[in-house]
């Protein structure tokens, strides 16, 4: 067994650990902390899959992570409003069911995914990185102005979307749903990186050069990714809405994208559980120097400089080696 390995049943032992003991301590905020970091972990494996597997550097995953949170709210508030969604050519009603709020953002994260990756595909370096963020900018003052569902206001949905045989409005419950989410959406990602497709795509991280040579074309490769990559943040997204029973244009913001970058920097780039280890370690680091300072910010800057300058592999760069074994 690897240290990496160790590092990752470690990672998870404690994610489950602190949820039952928050729930064994009577505390619910502690459980709902420990959900907002394993939300917030897929959303960074979302975006580790294009930025760690592909070096696609996207600043714009927020539009993912947005239109995720806004398919759950505008679904739940038609299924709670009982008004349909359209009457023409045929009724679309709302559900506050959660698997199919899930496919439902899945499938929509994809095809959005799919149409800007198309197009910013087409240019890289810079170029990528801001047309990637126009279209999150473009998308947060559409939902700034679409005064339908509450405009720069947001979104408020009275009560948890349901799961079949559980009740998600107790903390620990929907902890379990986002954390066996987690944990399948980890093996997707393992047995992707490892399939033929994924040695495709590190290949052409590498060198585009060779993978043409062998008659692959990286612009196929990146796009796929960076498919798959916003079809997992948007389930983060919808997931977010959930747990805040709340959705506003702030989950489309050039700070969320940033957000989500910061998850996987502190982890480790190309680590596919670095991220988990970056947003649990964003979490604490938010819930412990929130409590110093309005500015914790400040002090989250430092120790992002710090990662950056001394440790570019992140959290698991220290403590598992620089090697790379995804396990």
């Amino acid at each position: 067994m690897t240290r990496e390995t160790l590092f990752n049943a470690s990672l998870l032992l404690l994610i489950l650990g602190g949820a039952l003991w928050a729930q064994l301590s009577d505390e619910p905020f502690l459980i709902t902390l420990t959900t907002r970091a394993v939300i917030f972990a897929i959303a960074g494996v979302g975006l580790n899959f294009a930025l760690g597997f592909g070096g696609l550097v996207s600043f714009g995953h927020a539009a993912f992570f947005g239109l995720g949170g806004y398919v759950m709210g505008v679904l739940a508030f038609h299924a709670q409003t009982y008004t349909p969604l359209t009457d023409w050519p045929l009724a679309i009603h709302g559900t506050k069911s959660m698997p199919v709020i899930w496919l439902v953002a899945i499938a929509l994260s994809a095809l959005l995914a799919l149409a800007i990756g198309a197009l910013s595909l087409r240019t890289s370096g810079v170029y990528f990185i801001m047309i990637t963020l126009a279209f999150a900018q473009m998308l947060y003052y559409f939902t700034i102005s679409w005064a339908a569902y509450g405009g720069e206001d947001g979104l408020s949905i009275y009560v948890r979307n349901g799961f079949p045989g559980l009740n998600t409005m107790d903390p620990i419950q929907f902890f379990a749903v986002c954390f066996a989410l987690l944990l399948i959406v980890l093996a997707l990602v393992s047995l992707t990186a490892r399939s033929a497709f994924g040695l495709a795509l590190g290949a052409a991280r590498q060198s585009e050069a060779r993978v043409q040579a062998v008659g692959q074309t990286p612009y196929r490769l990146y796009l796929v990714a960076f498919v798959i990559s916003g079809a997992i943040t948007g389930l983060a997204g919808a997931l977010f809405a959930d747990l805040n029973r709340f959705v506003s244009p702030t989950m489309f913001s050039w700070q969320t994208s940033g957000e989500i970058m910061v998850f996987v920097i502190l982890g480790g780039v190309g680590r596919i559980f670095g991220p988990v280890a970056g947003a649990v370690l964003f979490i604490l680091l938010e819930h412990l120097l929130g409590g110093l300072s309005a500015y914790w910010h400040i002090y989250l800057g430092a120790i992002l400089l710090g990662v950056v300058l001394f440790a570019r592999g992140g959290l698991y760069g220290l403590i598992a080696g620089r090697e790379v074994a995804h396990d």
